[in-house]
């Protein structure tokens, strides 16, 4: 449902002033509380030094202003029945969102023991930022939030993520000015030009300029007026003001802009959802101006703290020590006048209250910041619908990419009622393979469009906008709220977005422990346009290494799967958009690729992660295999087959074994990964004493690190990419970087005890082929031909 311009409120009356006052207040103290007390919450006695937490941690300054926002939002969300959620940018605010929490109820909800009453107040200040209590960030701990305030430049994109396919929704994000200055935050301002009014909820900018970083003025915050508000009308808002540091004026001038947005807002959605209205709306922003640290101490040690930077962490650091600190510290304290607030056992009184939603729509019960609560199971096709047909392995190619098309098509329909599915990238859609998503919904877009243009739609959920950031940041805000999607992008460029995943994937694991938090849908990356595959892009856009970063972390949430073929891509696909709670990385090609394994093989053998290629290899009977090939990627699996088919037939009495690798946590030992497999598994897949060539996507000396703890390590050699790239031909790369197939084969005679001299001729033969490949591309431009026709024959 959209505002509902029936329900708009009144301006608040004197009374109602009064109560805001009461609330904000409230929280205001119960901020300062978190940061500084363990015991004496209500003030019954005097402040004495052993009432204070003996190590001081925790944010201040950006405390009031969110108390403020929280407190108005509280109001309209009450007095017009909203639905809403809201994501706190400014990095250090744990403290405000906490203490609204408590104040409505919705943390004791969550966590018991905290009680709304003294002793549970107590233990709400004692437990922040205290050795097994809960950071200073609003985190995944906090009721209410969908966004971890730890790094800054990501709130506004998570905020639109979250009211994508949210008709009924007002996401209220507060802009931190510190965190205006931040790339990703720049860009996702231009979130406005692909908000469909019909099907989306409102996102409602709160650019909080209280004037300072941690320790340097910010930019927005020194800028004159006028010119702030061309950069913000040229972003497409329509801004409103409130300023100052009188809080009777500025609880009435906030109220009204509230009002005003808000009727904007229904004014923006009537028009497109009943009159048909398509022109891109120009939606309401709130710059509220108020001073860092207000209502704090105005002078510390004879230097100004309220209105400057320093009062952005903790403006009385040494109350414990010093006296006149302690003084000055209770007189914060009581300057909000604590027995107005919170009657003799500790609960807040009723005017405190009286602004405060009931239920659900209480910011901190919302159950879109709770998103495993709404998710519902996505509607995948039968995978044998797009399954490729393989009579022999390795004599027909497809594109896989473009297959997965075919199935994220069908998903895209399958959920076009229900509007839970969105696929994003930076404008690489159709450049990887993808574009038969078209067919069930076009690319979002707002601004205008032109008679050449294509696919675009306004109802669209295909995203695509060049700022990877903001790809990530919508993708994280969807999945928060309980919805699906798959993030597309070329595999060189994810690094951009590897501190936000980072972030992501800390919260996904804090989550787990939290058993009020549902599983969401995890975060899905498809990495193509890949390494070995940039003929005309060259050494820019060749890096393999996000699966590095990826294998850092958390092993209970990072999965990565390197699938040799279409059919395997179905498979890998299919199983990720089904999982819960992960990060999944599936890197795959979007050019022909041969394929190798029927439906049925692909399903089976993505199961096990990991397995031998029997019909490649050589081995018979009970003989143990003189050398074990293996692959992880689609290019290194091609040149291990073709290094086999060699061998077998210039070799034919050594015993080959192929495996190959879809799952590369797989290397790891089972007691670090829950892929991983044991060393009996390992062992008897890898051998414990043969030479292993193992030919690996990406860069050869993770396979090191993932295996280094085997047996058979000593005799592991890895060749992968190492950093060697150019404009050239597909198989020159690979030469290049030492992976090619003639290669491998003289890797084979190297390392095989015997083959010294009964390979040599063959090894000889490798070596003068590569030589000539060479000069061929040099004169004609292609690879060479047996290289190019090359096809599998067993």
């Amino acid at each position: 449902m959209s505002v509902d311009t029936h329900q708009a409120s009144a301006p608040p009356t004197d009374e109602e002033l009064r109560t805001l006052d009461a609330h904000w207040r409230a929280a205001n103290y119960l901020s300062v509380g978190q940061i500084y007390l363990m015991a004496n919450p209500l003030l019954t006695e005097p402040l004495r030094p052993e009432h204070i937490k003996p190590r001081l941690l925790g944010h201040w300054g950006t405390s009031p202003g969110l108390n403020l926002v929280h407190t108005h939002l509280n109001r309209v969300v009450r007095s017009r029945g909203l639905d809403a959620l809201c994501v706190w940018g400014p990095g250090h605010g744990g403290p405000a969102v906490v203490a609204n929490s408590w104040l409505e109820g919705s943390y004791t909800e969550t966590y018991p023991d905290v009680t709304r009453d003294e002793a549970g107040m107590a233990r709400l200040f004692k437990q922040f930022s205290f050795p097994g209590g809960v950071p200073s960030h609003v985190a995944p701990e906090t009721p209410g939030s969908i966004h971890e305030g730890g790094e800054l430049g990501y709130s506004l994109s998570h905020a639109y993520g979250a009211a994508f396919d949210n008709p009924g929704l007002l996401v209220t994000c507060v802009i931190g000015d510190g965190e205006a200055e931040t790339g990703p935050l720049a860009a996702s301002w231009h979130s406005n030009k692909f908000l469909d009014p019909v099907h989306d909820g409102a996102v409602l900018p709160v650019l909080h300029l209280n004037g300072y970083k941690i320790a340097n003025p910010t930019v927005l915050a020194r800028l004159p007026e006028q010119e702030l508000r061309a950069l913000l009308e040229g972003y497409g808002h329509e801004p409103l003001y409130v300023t100052g540091d009188d809080p009777a004026a500025v609880h009435r001038t906030m109220a009204a802009a509230m009002d005003t947005a808000l009727d904007r807002i229904a004014a923006i959605q009537r028009a497109a959802r009943e009159e048909g209205a398509t022109e891109r709306p120009r939606w309401p922003v709130i710059v509220l101006r108020t001073p860092k640290g207000w209502t704090g101490p105005a002078e510390v040690d004879g230097l100004p703290v309220e209105g400057t930077w320093r009062s952005h962490q903790v403006p009385l650091s040494a109350v414990r020590d010093d006296p006149e600190h302690l003084r000055q510290l209770e007189q914060w304290l009581r300057s909000y006048r604590p027995g107005e607030l919170f009657d003799e056992a500790g609960a807040p009184r009723p005017d405190v209250l009286a602004c405060v939603p009931d239920g659900p729509r209480r910011l901190g019960a919302t159950p879109y910041a709770n998103g495993g609560r709404l998710l519902r199971q996505l509607p995948l096709p039968p995978l044998e619908q797009y399954a490729v047909p393989v009579d022999q392995p390795g004599t027909t190619l497809h594109e896989p990419t473009r297959v997965l098309g075919g199935l994220l098509e069908n998903v895209m329909r399958g959920t076009a009622g229900r509007r839970d599915f969105r696929l994003v990238g930076p404008d690489e859609t159709a450049s990887n393979r993808l574009q038969a998503v078209y067919a069930a919904s076009g690319k979002a877009w707002q601004a205008g469009i032109l008679d050449v243009d294509e696919d675009l739609d306004r109802h669209g959920r295909v995203m695509e906008i060049l700022s990877e950031h903001t790809c990530q940041g919508w993708l994280e805000g969807y999945l928060l709220t309980g919805r699906h999607g798959l993030f597309s992008c070329y595999e060189a460029f994810v690094h951009i977005v590897d501190s936000m995943v980072n972030q992501h994937i800390k919260w996904l694991r804090v989550s787990r422990r939290l058993p009020w938090r549902a599983p969401i849908a995890s975060l899905n990356y498809l990495l193509t346009s890949h390494v070995w595959r940039q003929d005309h892009n060259g050494f820019s856009h060749q890096d393999p290494g996000f699966v590095d970063h990826i294998l850092n972390k958390s092993p209970e949430a990072v999965r990565v799967y390197l699938p040799p073929d279409a059919n395997t891509l179905l498979s890998v696909a299919d199983h990720a958009l089904r999982s819960r709670d992960y990060v999944n990385v599936i890197v795959a090609g979007k050019q022909p690729c041969f394929d190798w394994l029927t439906m049925e093989q692909a399903e089976a053998h993505c199961a096990r992660g990991a397995g031998v290629w029997q019909w490649a290899g050589t081995e018979t009977g009970d003989r143990e295999p003189d050398v074990v090939l293996a692959a992880a990627g689609d290019v290194p699996t091609q040149e291990v087959l073709a290094a086999a088919q060699l061998l077998r037939g210039r070799l034919p009495d050594l015993a080959v074994r192929v495996v190959n690798v879809v799952d590369i946590a797989r290397l790891l030992p089972s007691e670090e990964h829950p892929h991983g497999m044991t060393d009996f598994e390992y062992d008897g897949l890898f051998t414990r004493d043969k030479p292993v060539i193992f030919a690996y996507h990406g860069y050869p000396w993770l396979i090191h690190r993932l295996a280094y703890r085997r047996t058979g390590h000593r005799n592991l050699h890895v060749r992968g990419y190492k950093e060697v790239g150019t404009t050239t031909t597909p198989f020159d790369m690979v030469v290049r970087n030492d992976l090619d197939r003639y290669r491998l084969v003289m890797d084979v005679v190297d390392r095989v005890p015997g083959l010294a001299v009964r390979g040599a001729n063959l090894r000889q033969e490798m070596a003068d082929t590569r030589l000539r490949h060479h000069d061929w591309i040099r004169a004609h431009g292609t690879d060479l031909p047996e290289v190019a026709e090359w096809s599998w024959h067993g």
